[in-house]
């Protein structure tokens, strides 16, 4: 970890499996991130990518660099538009007792890099928000919060 990558750790009351499910599966993850979905076959080496529920609009691609399903998923990250500008992404899952811990850590950015700017607002509300649909079913409506928040600040964060 370097002290440009962003770590975001969040305790959630749910199984590492569910967990697991909400991050890989698409018509899950479109409940809690704004309607988008992550779409691979999830094996070490495949392509990932994150896009509208039509698949129509490609938001984010790379690759599974390491996939230990309920325990951990490593994915290079970048705007299909811009693909020298990529990061890594790991998710690790461990049990803390009866719940789950998430740690996200976002990094290995290039010096400059937009995405860095882009993510920093996006992870924690797109984490929110999936903590919120895993322990009560019902999500944040990220893509409202994202709109209030740009008006608010005038900034255009959030691509997570």
């Amino acid at each position: 970890m370097s002290n440009s990558d962003f770590v975001y750790t969040t305790y959630i009351k749910t199984t590492p499996e569910k967990l697991w499910k909400a991050i890989t599966t698409p018509e899950f993850a479109r409940q809690y991130w704004g309607g988008n979905e992550n779409i691979s076959d999830w094996k070490k080496g495949s392509k990932w990518k994150h896009v509208d529920s039509n698949g129509s609009n490609v938001r984010i691609v790379g690759e599974v660099s390491e996939s230990n399903p309920f325990s951990r998923l490593v994915l290079t990250w970048a705007d299909p538009t811009n693909l020298t500008d990529d990061s890594r992404v790991t998710f690790e899952i461990d049990t803390a007792g009866d719940l789950v811990r998430l740690n996200v850590v976002h990094g290995n950015f290039k010096p400059g890099s937009i995405m860095a700017t882009k993510v920093v607002m996006g992870w924690p509300l797109v984490l929110s928000s999936m903590k919120s649909f895993l322990e009560t079913g019902k999500a944040i409506d990220v893509m409202d919060v994202k709109a209030v928040f740009k008006q608010s600040c005038g900034n255009e964060g959030a691509a997570a």
